[in-house]
């Protein structure tokens, strides 16, 4: 009996230790800090299922709910972060409203507090904010060169730290300042990640199919493609956020993923949601189309899984 105990317990033993090993990433993928030992701190693997802890699916005709959005009624400012954008952002019915099942963002050529143009941007700061998961929204993109439409997350504690210490990631941007035009492009989408420049690695300047850039004390990582259709008809833009790293899609398509690393990344913190269309700024080159009156950003639900 003695021995048949000893060799149960070694079968034990050898039993959670495989099991153990389940439980971390062994992604080849993961890029490492050249400048400290080489090594990442292995992360649990993250697993998304599709279990929906929060989503809007814009079924009630007229104002969005106050209880998951705040709109932001704040106009740009030299030198702030608005980008040189020439919007006023507004919580006007005019300029944000659900209607016939879907969120509808209206950016306008009219003369408004000083502004030439008007838009919305929404924010579900201290509303809801989460830390790893997927998001899916489903969304037209509004027609008219100088439209930029932006599906997006900042970090929580942007208040207390700042950007781009917060951290940001961008599920969408439409329009393109790294390219003299998109005229030609009209579908071209992309994705991009903002980071400290505290963070900085020399491999995220190699990574494959990305372009990389420096912001005003920070970093990005952006991947784009050109999608077909993008003004008449809805698509499903996606982020997979896990602990190590992030994937962007679109219909299911990834076009550009981020390795997250444990070293100075602000990543590990809460977000929350931005939806917002502003009109002009650098991302657009600053050209707005002189023929422009109104454009409508479309957008059918905005769901979390974790």
């Amino acid at each position: 009996m003695k021995k048949n105990y000893f060799l149960i317990t070694i079968l034990v033993l050898f039993i959670v230790a495989c099991d153990k090993g389940k439980e971390f990433s062994s992604d080849d993928n993961i890029i490492t800090n050249s400048q400290e030992n080489n090594m990442v701190t292995p992360v649990e693997t993250y697993v998304f299922n599709n279990d929906l802890i929060w989503s809007d699916e814009f079924d009630e005709d007229g104002a969005v709910s106050s209880e998951k959005w705040m709109p932001e009624t704040i106009p740009p400012v030299d030198g702030g972060w608005y980008n040189g954008e020439f919007q006023f952002y507004t919580d006007r019915p005019e300029n944000v409203i659900i209607q016939d099942g879907l969120l509808k963002i209206i950016a306008k050529k009219e003369s408004y507090n000083e502004k030439q143009y008007t838009s919305a941007r929404l924010i579900t700061q201290d509303k809801f904010e989460f830390t790893y998961g997927k998001i899916e929204v489903r969304a037209k993109l509004p027609s008219g060169e100088g439209m930029w439409p932006a599906i997006w997350l900042l970090g929580a504690n942007i208040d207390d730290v700042g950007w781009p210490q917060c951290g940001e990631i961008d599920i969408l941007e439409h329009g393109d300042w790294v390219k003299e035009s998109t005229v030609n492009n009209p579908g071209l989408i992309s994705s991009a990640v903002h980071y400290p420049s505290v963070s900085h690695l020399n491999s995220y300047e190699n990574l494959p199919n990305t372009i990389f850039g420096p912001d005003p004390g920070g970093h990005f990582v952006r991947g784009e493609r050109i999608i077909d259709n993008p003004l008449s008809e809805f698509h499903v833009y996606t982020l997979e956020w896990a602990p190590d790293k992030m994937k962007f899609f679109v219909d299911g398509i990834k076009h550009h993923e981020f390795p997250i690393l444990t070293y100075n990344m602000p990543f590990d913190k809460p977000h929350f949601i931005i939806l917002n269309l502003a009109v002009g700024g650098h991302f657009t080159d600053y050209y707005i189309d002189p023929n422009f009156t109104e454009a409508t950003f479309e957008i059918d639900y905005v769901r979390i899984y974790q």
